[in-house]
């Protein structure tokens, strides 16, 4: 049997336990800043490089808008000066048996942008929103 790469566009959101479709997640991506170092002992001339602190990106989550569903504004309604309800994400690639293949778990997020769908008068378009998450963390698994 040929082994095929996953295809992109099965996959699920999850957060407090809540299962919610989205038509596209961004950002997904960790990175270690580099240490340059050099002591003026050191034979060869040029910097060693060390790993450093992880940097994460923030993630996109973008959706069709629902009538009476307002859970993205509800989260970001519980904004508070330096207070806020963080919450854990996790976002899985799934197979073709809608079992996951590659998973993302997002540690202590919280919603820093909202933005409501564009408004057209001649457009026949999905109305999507779209909101943005700060993290703490980003593990990636493949169970």
């Amino acid at each position: 049997m040929a082994q095929y790469p996953l295809p992109k566009f099965h996959f699920q959101v999850e957060w407090g336990g809540t299962k919610i479709g989205f038509s596209e997640v961004t950002g997904l991506a960790v990175e270690t800043e580099v240490i340059e170092y050099r002591t003026g002992a050191m034979p060869e001339y040029s910097k060693m490089k060390m790993p450093g602190m992880q940097k994460f990106g923030n993630i996109t989550l973008k959706r069709g808008v629902f009538k009476n569903d307002n859970e993205f504004y509800a989260w970001w309604n519980t904004v508070k000066l330096n207070q806020i309800e963080r919450r854990d994400v996790i976002i899985s690639l799934l197979d073709e048996e809608h079992n996951p293949r590659v998973v993302w778990k997002v540690r202590n997020s919280w919603p820093v942008k909202v933005q409501s769908t564009e408004l057209k008068a001649d457009g026949n378009e999905v109305a999507i929103e779209t909101l943005e998450l700060a993290h703490e963390g980003l593990t990636i698994e493949m169970p």
